[in-house]
């Protein structure tokens, strides 16, 4: 054995003790993964080659990240690659390469990152970059160990749900959301805009849903409007585009529409004592119109070509439905007999005019009930307790998201002893059971697997006032929920895991996020909020 292998072993178990027992430290853990003899040397004279010009923006994200996470600006090189040593971004067409697959090829001379779509070199640019990550600097270099890694994704929905009505989280945060979502190679960001609470969205044929609909937060009602321009959006939508991220918007109908109600009162179908202005209004036409308007300008500024409609909960405050004389003529109309009939005729109509727009649908899984087109609608299954409603949607032909409360909805404490938060009954959603979800376990048969999209977390924000409680809320479990979207059964082990999550703190601590720490509970405290009522925040006006 050479002096050099045996000072280049040396050197991999005492800064990299993972690599030494070939352990790759890539979270979400690789389909296939060794580590062979040799280092590669990167500094700020390493050039990075493109081959093809669709690879601009993989190329860009990678200068990106080197530049944050190490202050390192690499250069592109206009020249072909030839004997210098560098990075090269490679587009080759492999018929045995799924969508997002990518393979990533580090040498003493070369790190080659290849795939045979966009997507599936980003995902290698992404793992090499995390590969980088957790190396220091020492004399201006970068020691990057010689992985040889294949990989592709388990599923191709890997998803996180924001919900901004609640508590605005703002644009600079959410770019930083999108940097982690890229980094863990989550790739669909659905943007809950519009609740109860505040309606976030700019809107300019209705400027007043933002203006008055953005005024206000779950916890405090008087505060000033918040809102996104549209040219915020579209520069959120770019940047999270440039980092293989679709955004889906949520405009959330018929239930859950009290901020647009308090800014156009017309439309209010009315609600109940607890939610008042809950729903829009299904018998007025002029509703109808309203709403597909909102719609296509929605689509208009958002590239995913889906919409998320919501639809869930309408029972909160449908009690006035039956009050109402435009609703009794609908019904003899349509021949419909009960709320659940109104229901149903109204998001069948809203359907409708998202599928005009050449869009998808996707809605909540009490849409399972209704009749849907199956290839142009997407169900989002997040009841837990209701298995019979997946179960529904898979039966129907549905391509169905899981987002289920229960690990998957991050307003749920991941600690026994945490005082804010959800819990279901004594449940809870540690990292541990966001990690080990298994789809299999809820979908036996074989040919309904397939279509099962991915899994998504959602971040509800009723116990959210700062930005500090959506990092507590997020890390780690981003990590564990992007390890079940992507990683395949095969390489997935918890206790793997915990250990590669060990070197991905300190990068949190690094990058200032204030996370929980599973293995030291009480390092960081948890950020408990107050609500205030309004007897308080009266007393704050005057």
């Amino acid at each position: 054995m050479t002096n050099r292998f045996l000072t280049w072993l040396a050197f991999l178990a005492l800064t990299f003790p993972s690599y030494a027992q070939q352990r790759c430290p890539i979270i979400p853990a690789p389909l296939k993964a060794d580590l062979e003899a040799g280092i590669f040397s990167l500094d700020v004279n390493t050039p990075l080659w493109v081959e093809d010009p669709a690879l601009e923006k993989v190329a860009s994200y990678l200068q990106h990240e080197l530049l944050r996470l190490k202050f390192l600006p690499l250069a592109r090189s206009s020249k072909k690659m030839s004997c210098t040593a560098g990075i090269l971004l490679r587009l080759a067409e492999k018929k045995n390469m799924a969508e997002e697959a990518y393979r990533l090829r580090i040498t003493e001379r070369n790190i080659v990152v290849e795939a045979n779509s966009v997507a599936g070199a980003f995902n290698g640019a992404s793992s090499l970059v995390q590969l980088i990550s957790g190396i220091d600097i020492s004399n201006n270099k970068l020691s990057i160990p010689a992985w040889q890694i294949e990989d592709e994704p388990a599923y191709p929905w890997r998803g996180l749900m924001l919900d901004e009505s609640r508590f605005f989280i703002g644009k600079e945060k959410v770019m930083d959301l999108i940097d982690w979502m890229a980094f863990y190679k989550l790739n669909k960001l659905h943007w809950h805009l519009t609740d109860e609470p505040a309606w976030r969205l700019e809107i300019k044929k209705y400027p007043k849903l933002a203006l008055i609909g953005g005024i206000g937060d779950h916890n405090n009602p008087l505060k000033p409007a918040a809102y996104y321009t549209q040219r915020e959006i579209a520069e959120v939508i770019d940047y999270a585009a440039k980092r293989n991220i679709s955004i889906i918007p949520e405009i959330d109908m018929p239930g859950h529409a009290t901020a647009a109600n308090r800014a156009y009162p017309y439309y209010s179908g009315g609600g109940s004592q607890q939610h008042p202005d809950f729903t829009f209004d299904p018998g007025k036409e002029e509703t109808y119109t309203f709403l597909s308007n909102i719609l296509r300008e929605t689509n208009a500024v958002f590239s995913s070509g889906m919409l998320h409609l919501g639809g869930d909960e309408v029972s909160f405050g449908s009690d006035k439905w039956m009050e109402n004389e435009g609703i009794k003529k609908v019904m003899k109309k349509h021949h419909l007999q009960g709320l659940k009939d109104v229901e149903r005729y109204f998001m069948e109509r809203m359907a409708d005019s998202v599928y005009q727009l050449d869009a998808k649908l996707l809605v909540w899984d009490e849409m399972a009930d209704i009749n849907l087109p199956k290839d142009s609608t997407i169900i989002c299954w997040w009841r837990h307790d209701k298995l019979e409603q997946l179960q529904k949607s898979l039966d129907k032909g549905y391509q169905t998201i899981l987002c289920p409360r229960l690990p998957y909805y991050f307003d749920f404490v991941q600690d026994s002893s945490h005082r804010a938060g959800r819990k279901w009954g004594e449940l809870y959603s540690p990292l541990e059971n966001v990690y080990k979800f298994s789809v299999d376990s809820l979908v036996r048969n074989t040919e309904q697997r397939k279509l099962v999209l991915g899994i998504q977390a959602n971040l509800w924000t009723e116990t959210v006032t700062n930005l500090n409680r959506v990092d507590y809320l997020l890390f780690p479990r981003l990590a564990g929920l992007a390890e079940a979207a992507w990683s395949h059964k095969s390489v997935k082990d918890y206790a793997s895991f915990k250990e590669r999550l060990k070197q991905h703190l300190l990068l949190y601590r690094k990058q200032n996020l204030y996370f929980y720490n599973p293995f030291q509970p009480n390092d960081i405290p948890e950020p408990v909020y107050f609500k205030k009522d309004r007897k308080d925040l009266n007393a704050e006006e005057n």
